[in-house]
Formats: structure tokens, C-alpha cells, sequence
């Protein structure tokens, strides 16, 4: 793939907007061409950034609440009868739109998680140095992360799977520290990322596969930790990659 298509087609792979097989052919392209890589690692940081300044100035719960009140509309004074008919109605309404507001608000934390996960797949395999510890020893890596990430975790063993180990760095969520590994399938590569199981920093990551941008994503919680497993191969390969995972931890 010539430099200049693949620059063409960046803003499209980052936003999930290409079908899988193009997708999958640019980021064989990132992983051999430096100069697109490093474009690609540019453009999610910029992404990362602008993320970063709209959250800042995201209003809070209660100031939402305290607007929704000043504005609300007084009711007028009727007869007690017409307010025992229409009160059931009426509470009926507040609680649909109380669940509507809810599931509606979960569902954008939970997007802008895994958008985030996402963002941070693509730029580490865009670096230059996408693990900090390089080896396929899951003993190696393990005590690595001691002492830089405030808990310990489990890896399993690969011998007899499709699946290898490329290495690890500490990455950030929500500005909590975590584990980020890097495995690989074939010709693919696969993030798994581990953070401790805290509702302020994954807040919306109901556990179950999703997708994410032009990944497929699985996630569930397990000794007070919350794994994600992120990648651009099929969903029964993230199974498989998961459930080695659950059954090492």
C-alpha cells in the first residue's frame, strides 16, 4: 500500500469508519511503514487531547439537576380528582424518562471507555516502542510491573495456543494507572489492558463483548480487576485469548 493511500485513509481507520478488510490491511501497512505510523500516532494524540478538554468542562450531576429545576415548569392548581386520575400517568412518565436518561447515559460512558481503548491500541502499535518490556516469558513480564502499577495480576500460559506474547507497558485510564500487554495472533496484534475494578475510572464497561471503532472488545471484571481485550481479529479469537486470561487469574 502506497504512503500516500494509507495517510488518505488514517481519519477513516481511527474513527472505525472502514470495512474490516481495509482495516485490517492498514494496520498491517502501520506495523512496516515508520512515516505513517508515526502520522497515525500524531492524529490520537490529538484525538486523546481533544477527549481530555471536553470531559474537563462536562457539566456535573448536580449542576445538570439544579438547571433541570429552574427551568421545570410549575404545575397549576387543580381539582384533587383531575390529580388522583393523572398522578399515576404522570409518575409513569418521570420514571420512563428517568430510565431512558440513565441507560442513554451509560451508554455514552460506556462508548467513550472503549473509545478510549481503542485510541490507545492503535497508538501503541503506531510507536515506534510499543512495549516498554519486550519478551514472550510471562515471567519476565509479570515482575516487571511491580512497584509501577499498585496491583498484581496473573498471565497464562500459551504453549499449545495460536496465541504469543509480545510484552507490556503501564498505560492510563481516566489518569489511573494499568497494565498494558501486547499478544499476538498470526499477523495481528491483540491489547489487553488490566485495571483495578474502580466505578469512577470504568464506569459505563458493562462486562460482554462489544465493539469499539473497527475492534472487536471484551471485557469482565475478576479479583477486583477489570479486563479489557481489544483487537482487529474475529470476536471467537477474543473469546479464546479472554477465557485463557479468566482461567490464569
Amino acid at each position: 500500500m502506497a504512503c500516500e493511500v494509507g495517510r488518505g485513509k488514517l481519519d477513516a481507520y481511527l474513527d472505525g469508519e472502514l470495512p474490516t478488510a481495509e482495516a485490517a490491511a492498514l494496520a498491517a501497512h502501520l506495523r512496516e511503514c515508520a512515516s505513517c505510523a508515526a502520522d497515525a500516532l500524531g492524529r490520537v494524540q490529538i484525538k486523546r487531547a481533544v477527549a481530555a478538554a471536553g470531559k474537563r468542562y462536562e457539566p456535573s450531576a448536580q449542576l445538570r439537576a439544579r438547571i433541570a429545576q429552574s427551568v421545570a415548569v410549575k404545575p397549576q392548581k387543580k381539582a384533587a380528582r383531575w390529580s388522583l386520575l393523572w398522578a399515576p400517568v404522570f409518575t409513569v412518565a418521570i420514571v420512563a424518562f428517568a430510565v431512558a436518561f440513565y441507560l442513554g447515559r451509560e451508554g455514552s460512558r460506556q462508548r467513550r471507555v472503549y473509545s478510549e481503548l481503542a485510541d490507545l491500541h492503535v497508538g501503541a502499535l503506531a510507536s515506534a516502542t510499543p512495549v516498554d518490556v519486550v519478551s514472550t516469558d510471562r515471567h519476565t513480564v509479570k515482575p516487571w510491573f511491580q512497584g509501577k502499577i499498585p496491583f498484581t495480576f496473573n498471565l497464562p500460559e500459551l504453549q499449545g495456543t495460536d496465541f504469543t506474547l509480545v510484552g507490556g507497558r503501564v498505560t492510563y485510564l481516566n489518569q489511573t494507572p494499568g497494565a498494558h500487554l501486547i499478544y499476538q495472533y498470526r499477523k495481528h496484534e491483540i491489547s489487553v489492558f488490566i485495571f483495578q475494578d474502580r466505578e469512577e475510572e470504568t464506569a459505563g464497561a458493562a462486562s460482554g463483548a462489544a465493539r469499539a471503532q473497527s475492534f472487536n472488545v471484551a471485557n469482565w471484571t475478576q479479583n477486583g480487576l477489570r479486563y479489557f481485550v481489544v483487537g482487529d481479529v474475529t470476536a471467537d479469537q477474543i473469546q479464546a485469548l479472554s477465557k485463557l486470561l479468566r482461567d490464569a487469574g
